[in-house]
């Protein structure tokens, strides 16, 4: 079947020489991933190494067969061009770091038409602000909604949140964050894009990175820590 949809491009990996696997999450299909002949030939000038670097957002036109097996590009061209990503350490850093994050957590192979478009919003939000030292924490927090284990925040006002239950409460188990911990947590879950960026100390950032990369491994079965998490601290350090 013949597809022309949206797409952002969450992996890819060399496949001999010049060949490469692109894993896409699409917004028609969910997950997809796509075998692309001589990536690395210039002859294939609609299939340009650019097209697949982390979280682009790319128009594609697509054969999917849905057999379970690798599908394949007829057209590709950038929906978005990113002018800032590209070209900022701590950007490009971040959108790496994200890719791995998305690359391990989404496992729909069908529509999540919501899902999509939130990312794609957030990405190029991204791209044109300035201020984004929070925007990779506020992202995940915000991916949970999506994945299904956004914090129940029926009890807010109580000290402890239980990250194993995903939910707060008034005492102090061997699952919940500490008072202090639980109070940063509070605070990213009431951020938004564009709220001041300097809410944060760099050990507090630190620390709530950590705490989330536990809770997505606590409630997403085979969730990996990204590769590029040390480069990530590096970034902010």
């Amino acid at each position: 079947m013949l597809i022309k949809t949206k797409a952002i491009v969450l992996s890819s990996l060399k496949y001999q020489e010049k060949s490469l696997i692109v894993k896409c999450f699409t917004e028609s299909d969910g997950l997809k991933s796509y075998f692309v002949p001589s990536a690395y030939s210039n002859k294939k000038v609609n299939q340009k190494i650019a097209y697949f670097q982390p979280l682009t957002i790319i128009e594609i036109e697509a054969n999917h067969k849905n057999k379970g097996t690798l599908e394949h590009f007829k057209e590709i061209r950038l929906a978005h061009s990113y002018y800032s990503i590209n070209t900022d350490i701590v950007k490009s850093t971040i959108v790496i770091f994200l890719s791995e994050i998305l690359h391990h957590a989404i496992k729909e192979e069908e529509k999540n038409q919501s899902l999509f478009s939130f990312l794609e919003t957030a990405l190029l939000w991204f791209n044109t602000h300035q201020e984004t030292t929070n925007f990779h924490l506020i992202l995940m927090m915000e991916v949970t909604k999506y994945l299904g284990f956004y914090p129940d925040l029926t009890e807010l006002d109580f000290p402890y949140f239980d990250i194993k239950e995903g939910y707060f409460t008034l005492f102090q188990s061997i699952n919940s964050l500490t008072e202090h911990e639980t109070h940063l947590f509070k605070r990213l879950l009431q951020l938004k894009f564009d709220s001041d960026q300097k809410i944060f100390a760099g050990i507090e950032r630190q620390l709530l990175l950590k705490i989330l990369l536990d809770f997505y491994t606590l409630h997403l079965d085979g969730f990996k820590k990204p590769k590029s998490l040390e480069v990530l601290k590096e970034v902010f350090s």
